[in-house]
């Protein structure tokens, strides 16, 4: 099986103490010691039509590299009831965190985002996708972590949601807002598997650790700062639900 940063990212005593060495260094020499995606605020989406006021729930499925940060993301995030890491793409039987790390199985590390479309529209969960979870533009990889499975997706469950988020990537690309075309690919949805219970709510149950303080708290800093309307501060855990 090939490696990849991602496989052995929860491998790294050693690598971990280094960093947090250079981290005090960094502190004491006064320079940044977090680096951060660049990230803007997008325009919303023109085509995002309000939920009928009998829906109180809505489900959306996106994938967009390591499924940790952009789990915490939306954690943060008013109007979401649950967050879940997980698996899309690919078979039951091949949803298991190992082998979707070989990059053979058609499996994405995915969220699967519950939301209360009264509160929060399903172009708005794009929104903060497109603007502060991951980078669109990179095929197949995100940041350090290199393979399909690493793939911006979006599962759509509906003609809806397909129609939405169509057009909303296409505004952005007319709009020029990234220097690459994004590359997000539209996949209907056909299932989505749960991650192993150690993935769910990795970010905030880890902040020491090195992958998430450089990857993933600034991309929840960037949600504070860029969304401050839809921003919560204490995020909606994986493990509060009885099941977990």
């Amino acid at each position: 099986m090939p490696s990849s940063p991602h496989t052995n990212r929860m491998r790294w005593p050693v690598a971990s103490a280094a960093l947090l060495l250079l981290l005090g260094i960094a502190a004491a020499l006064s320079l940044p010691a977090r680096t951060a995606e660049s990230a803007t605020a997008l325009p919303a989406p023109t085509l995002d039509p309000p939920a009928a006021a009998t829906e109180a729930s809505a489900t959306a499925v996106l994938a967009g590299g390591c499924f940790w940060g952009v789990q915490a993301v939306f954690q943060h995030v008013k109007g979401v009831n649950q967050v879940l890491s997980g698996y899309s793409g690919g078979a039951k039987d091949t949803a298991q965190y190992e082998t979707v790390s070989s990059g053979t199985t058609g499996h994405a590390e995915s969220v699967q985002v519950k939301f209360d479309p009264r509160q929060i529209t399903y172009g708005q969960i794009l929104q903060i996708y497109f603007s502060v979870a991951h980078d669109p533009t990179e095929l197949d990889r995100q940041g350090p972590d290199v393979g399909t499975q690493y793939r911006s997706a979006i599962f759509f469950a509906d003609e809806a949601q397909q129609k939405v988020a169509k057009a909303y990537i296409a505004q952005l690309d007319k709009a020029g807002v990234f220097k690459q075309p994004i590359v997000t690919k539209l996949t209907p949805f056909a299932a989505f598997y749960p991650a192993e219970r150690y993935h769910q709510d990795y970010a905030t149950l880890h902040p020491e650790n090195p992958y998430i303080y450089y990857n993933d708290l600034p991309k929840v800093e960037n949600l504070k700062r860029l969304f401050p309307n839809l921003y919560r501060d204490k995020p909606v855990l994986v493990r509060q639900a009885a099941r977990w």
